[in-house]
């Protein structure tokens, strides 16, 4: 067998569990109102919990890239399968809020050891011409689980509230079975040896985190971070909000987002690298937040079934070009040395959008349900702002370079 076809094997070994891992996520979405009428819970609640993961999540974000450096990359993915297995069957057990909340904590740490491990996996497997496919066709993985994963859980609620989760902890555990039998390790034992071996002390989270501030890739974490408090704040609070504002059904929920978002899946794993080719990351990261932006304002507008599939259609194919685009510059701004440190860096800040995203989220919905909405949107402009800036600047800073380049000729 080819080492080609190796790294393909291996790539959609982490698409498999990738899919079979964020399936698991999405599953909970479409009956999370009526679960929380159980708890005599509200909006709130719903954003804490799901910022619950994402502070544990961005907690371990940092350590687990360094471990993913030093002790390889299938490891951490294995662990983190394990421990999100581990988070959704105890979900399907609780019967108080304590234990949703710590399913919720152990989600965020699974998260933290599988996904910066997988994109450092990718890194490993291929070059920087196909590492924007590599990453999308990983990301298009990870966005189909989430999109079916609301249908099948409407489904599945007619079997009862609790069934999402007991078939999301089973599949979770078959991931986890399947990496540990069928991946390889990319990292080779000499740079693991030569990271253990490293003298350079870990600096806390904050401390990355105000020395990331100077990093050339700084603005691509800033984006990752905007990116997914706009993204995280959408999904937070829709079943919600369409349950109190609209009467919708639990099916419908399901539909709707399936659907409405299913489209710009197969368009991000389809067609992702010819547009980063075509058009460049810059160019899609500044279109999508525009039109992000302006999909969450017209959210605000109807309650009709069909508009809103189409609003959501639209929504989920631009974040879901965007987010490939933001990874694909991030990592070829970092050096190869450092692949699993910054991708933990880009998990970091993408915890961070998952815990204040849905936490001001569910505030904002219990104040007015319309709010989370138009905050969301104000998010996604700024952020617009800010990167058409830095483009600005750095286009600048080349012609620059080239003309002294050009007079020292």
């Amino acid at each position: 067998m080819s080492a080609g076809s190796k790294i393909n094997r291996s790539l959609y070994v982490l698409m498999i569990n990738m899919f079979i891992a964020m399936l698991g996520i999405g599953l909970v979405i479409p009956i999370l109102p009526k679960l929380l009428e159980d708890f005599h819970a509200g909006g709130t609640a719903a954003g804490y919990l799901i910022a619950a993961s994402g502070l544990t999540q961005f907690l371990f974000s940092p350590l687990a890239g360094e471990w993913a450096d030093k002790y390889g990359r299938k490891v951490m993915i294995v662990l983190g399968l394990g421990l999100f297995t581990l988070s959704q069957f105890l979900f399907a057990v609780a019967n108080v809020m304590w234990m949703l909340y710590a399913s919720r904590f152990l989600g965020g740490i699974g998260a933290a050891m599988m996904i910066p491990a997988m994109m450092a996996y990718v890194a490993d497997s291929t070059t920087e011409e196909t590492r924007g496919k590599g990453l999308g066709l990983l990301g298009a993985a990870m966005s189909l689980g989430f999109v079916i994963g609301p249908g099948i859980g409407g489904f599945l609620a007619d079997l009862g509230l609790r069934a999402p989760f007991y078939i999301s902890a089973l599949v979770a555990a078959i991931a986890t079975v399947l990496s540990f039998f069928m991946l390889k390790e990319t990292l080779s034992a000499e740079r693991r040896q030569a990271a253990k071996a490293s003298e350079q002390k870990r600096e806390s989270i904050l401390k990355q985190l105000v020395a990331s501030v100077k990093a050339p890739y700084f603005i691509y974490l800033i984006l990752v971070f905007t990116l997914t408090f706009g993204l995280v704040n959408f999904e937070a609070v829709f079943s919600l909000y369409v349950d109190n504002k609209y009467a919708y059904t639990t099916k419908e929920i399901s539909v709707i987002i399936t659907v409405g978002s299913l489209v710009g899946v197969v368009i991000q794993g389809a067609v992702i690298n010819k547009l980063l080719l075509r058009f460049g990351e810059n160019k899609l990261i500044n279109v999508s937040f525009l039109i992000s932006a302006i999909m969450m304002v017209l959210m605000l507008l109807s309650g009709n079934f069909w508009y809103n599939m189409l609003l959501i259609l639209i929504f989920f194919t631009f974040t879901s070009i965007m987010r490939p685009a933001i990874n694909t510059a991030l990592s070829k701004m970092a050096g190869p040395e450092e692949q699993g440190f910054v991708m933990g860096m880009n998990n970091a800040y993408m915890s961070l959008g998952n815990i204040f995203g849905p936490a001001l989220a569910g505030i904002l919905f219990d104040v007015h349900m319309n709010l989370p909405y138009s905050f969301g949107a104000v998010i996604l402009i700024l952020s617009l702002v800010l990167s058409l800036t830095w483009g600005r600047k750095m286009s600048s800073l080349r012609k620059q370079k080239l003309e002294t380049a050009g007079t020292q000729g």
